[in-house]
């Protein structure tokens, strides 16, 4: 069972359990690693986060880390510290804070019905800023390197943030959805937004991925080739949605091994 940690959840969230034996576990050694609490831009309360960083001084490049729908669990904890043992400051906010604890749902309909449907992208969106905000009055994060990556229902809001922000350097989005209903919550969506990008994304999707269609991908492909857009796609043959996701069944090592690799070079370069 999961439990909160400074508003964290400490393991993994309650509807994916149990863990698969896959499951990485990336030591601390050598890193400033934990919650911290940044103040959001609407005042109303703090946003709880998960930090990584070396323990060398920085400024250290920043890289925000978007969750899955499971929220700031120990998988995305983990991601934090694997970039930071790359020498980033990785920052996972907790971006459900304010609707409701996705790690005590029982089932993943419950995550969405009762928590992830009532999140507005316009939140999301300020939420990430106030996190950069907090990374350069830190002093921990370089203001002139901001990246950001995501998965599943991250990966979207990777898409979402290199068209809001145009500080960011580069995006990495793993499987995130390109294309769906307009809603009060979701008024726009990534293909819509393709040709607004202020930083290259790199697409890391599955062939296999039963959420995501490949006719999707490719009309997001053209749609950024069309305007000279540098962002690019990768899709991995037989691979499900949720590859990266190592405590799980859906995992892939292959699949996710490269798509770090390429990631961390799309960050450096």
């Amino acid at each position: 069972m999961s439990k909160l940690i400074g508003r964290l959840t400490l393991g993994h969230a309650r509807c994916v359990q149990p863990i698969a034996g896959t499951a990485i576990a990336t030591p601390a050694d050598g890193l400033i690693a934990g919650a911290v609490e940044i103040p959001t831009t609407d005042g109303a309360q703090s946003l709880p986060a998960y930090r990584a960083q070396p323990a060398a001084n920085g400024p250290h490049p920043l890289v925000l880390v978007v969750h899955e729908i499971f929220g700031v669990h120990e998988y995305i904890q983990d991601v934090c510290r694997r970039l930071a043992h790359e020498g980033f400051l990785a920052v996972a906010p907790e971006l459900f804070v304010r609707w409701g604890d996705v790690s005590v749902q029982p089932e993943l309909k419950d995550v969405v019905l009762n928590v992830v449907r009532f999140v507005p992208d316009d939140e999301v969106m300020a939420d990430l800023d106030a996190c950069v905000a907090w990374a350069r009055g830190s002093g921990s994060g370089d203001p002139e390197r901001v990246a950001i990556t995501g998965f599943c229902w991250g990966g979207r809001a990777v898409w979402l943030y290199a068209a809001h922000n145009p500080e960011l350097r580069a995006g990495v989005a793993w499987y995130g959805r390109l294309v769906g209903d307009e809603s009060e919550t979701t008024p726009r969506h990534p293909l819509q937004l393709a040709g607004s990008l202020q930083a290259p994304v790199l697409g890391l999707y599955g062939e296999m991925d039963a959420a995501i269609s490949l006719e999707s991908i490719a009309l997001m492909r053209d749609a950024l080739a069309a305007r000279g857009d540098s962002s690019e796609f990768v899709i991995y043959p037989e691979a499900p949605h949720g590859f990266h996701s190592d405590y799980r069944v859906s995992f892939r090592a292959g699949a996710a091994e490269d798509g770090w690799r390429r990631m961390l070079g799309w960050l450096r370069r």
